[in-house]
């Protein structure tokens, strides 16, 4: 029993040398035809990787022939399951324009939007494949509104759409903890309006009136009135938005100080005559 299974591991080890030696051999030395009809089974039996390496070959020599539709489709499909998620969607985007009326014309839409979803970074990087990959996906709901996988695309934009809202909310976070008040406020500002309904909503009024409100207290005494009525005025907002707010307890006791701070302001003014 034990000589049989030896046999049998010998045997296997020899069939995988002879097939890479057979795919060697076709990669190399191989007619175009042949490379093509090696590819073409490579991708089949799932071996993507010399499958894309095949198509490569090849690929200047079917330009403008029939085949060249397939050969495209399987390239992209090739580095799609290879985890090659830029190149997939690079490469299924070429195969839409070369081939706006294909068959595989909406599978290919979708897989070059899902493409760009997937190699979209964390938060933390460069949102450039983010962008573009709600872009993709935005495209392919406007082109086909009946397909199946419309409630995948739109769940995708959201989850981005939630991605770029957490690094706004972030980079905002940063300036305040790095007391940059100003910055602070402005990018909290922009958070808000250019995402009407973020999640951050709540967070990002606190941290701007904790922006304003250190801004106004730290200011010079030129500057600090006009701070604190605007501290005061983002408080009301934050108030008003959420009046069951656990941070309520906390912004109260600032907005005492602020209005302190602004009584003793006015009663300077009246001591000086406004001066």
């Amino acid at each position: 029993m034990q000589k049989i299974k030896i046999y049998i591991f010998i045997l296997l080890i020899a069939l995988g040398f002879s097939s890479c030696s057979e795919y060697q051999k076709v990669l190399n030395k191989g007619t175009v035809a042949k490379q093509y009809q090696m590819a073409t089974k490579m991708y089949e039996e799932q071996k993507f990787g010399k499958a894309i390496q095949l198509f490569e070959k090849v690929t200047p020599n079917y330009r403008g022939k029939p085949q060249m539709e397939r050969i495209q489709y399987m390239v992209a499909q090739a580095h799609y399951n290879t985890k090659q998620y830029s190149l997939a969607a690079y490469y299924f985007d070429k195969f839409e324009k070369n081939y706006p009326k294909s068959s595989k014309i909406e599978e290919a839409a979708y897989l070059s939007a899902h493409s760009h979803y997937l190699a979209s970074p964390i938060f933390s990087l460069d949102q450039k494949d983010t962008y573009e990959a709600i872009t993709a996906l935005q495209n392919f709901i406007f082109k086909f509104p009946n397909s199946v996988n419309i409630a995948n695309a739109n769940k995708y934009i959201k989850e981005l759409t939630h991605k770029l809202e957490k690094k706004s909310f972030e980079i905002a976070k940063q300036y305040y903890h790095t007391e940059d008040y100003i910055a602070a406020i402005v990018a909290f500002d922009n958070l808000l309006s250019d995402y009407l309904g973020t999640s951050y909503k709540e967070e990002a009024l606190y941290f701007k009136f904790k922006s304003a409100y250190k801004l106004a207290i730290n200011s010079y005494i030129t500057k600090k009135e006009d701070r604190t009525k605007n501290a005061i005025k983002i408080h009301e907002r934050f108030k008003r938005s959420f009046p069951n707010s656990e941070y309520l307890n906390e912004t109260e006791g600032l907005l005492s100080n602020l209005t302190k701070e602004l009584d003793s302001l006015t009663a300077l003014k009246t001591q000086t005559n406004g001066l």
